[in-house]
């Protein structure tokens, strides 16, 4: 051994513990630093579902925008396809002789083309009004759930009940 005594030694673990260890200062500044840390993260968390909501209700605007125009479109192709149908019958039993059943399938076939197009667009644009992104992440959050009924309450299964 190098000299030392056993009575050295033990002081010397003594305080290299007390130096080790930090104090009740050290460690309520440690646990505010890490409760501040979890509040900076939870209002970073809901500035970002803020913005996100905005952007999925800008979407959603602009979505019901279009929506409304196609839906327009929609109607003047399917109200006028009548007087289109009536049109193209006087024009072409005129200039090449077809025949009214002929003339007046061609007008209503091309009309309901249009309009079916235009339907389908509509479809589109009302499913981006539906928020997806937002839901998912109320979902996440456990705040928004896919599978609520709102109007069926009675017609969800029991849930079972486990005994204590």
């Amino acid at each position: 051994m190098t000299g030392e005594t056993a009575s050295d030694s033990a002081q010397a673990r003594e305080a290299a513990g007390a130096q080790e260890s930090p104090g009740i200062d050290d460690a309520v500044r440690a646990i505010g630093a890490e409760g501040r840390a979890t509040l900076d993260s939870a209002l970073d968390a809901g500035r970002a579902l803020r913005r996100l909501v905005s952007a999925d209700l800008a979407l959603a605007r602009s979505a019901l925008g279009r929506a409304l125009a196609w839906t327009a479109v929609a109607i003047i192709f399917g109200a006028s396809a009548w007087l289109i149908s009536m049109g193209a019958l006087i024009a072409l039993l005129q200039a090449t002789g077809l025949s009214w059943l002929a003339s007046l399938s061609i007008a209503a076939l091309l009309s309901l083309a249009v309009m079916g197009v235009a339907i389908w667009r509509v479809s589109v644009f009302f499913d981006h009004a539906g928020m997806h992104a937002t839901r998912r992440q109320l979902s996440k959050l456990g705040l928004f759930s896919e599978d609520d009924d709102e109007d069926g309450a009675g017609d969800a299964p029991a849930r079972e009940q486990v005994p204590p």
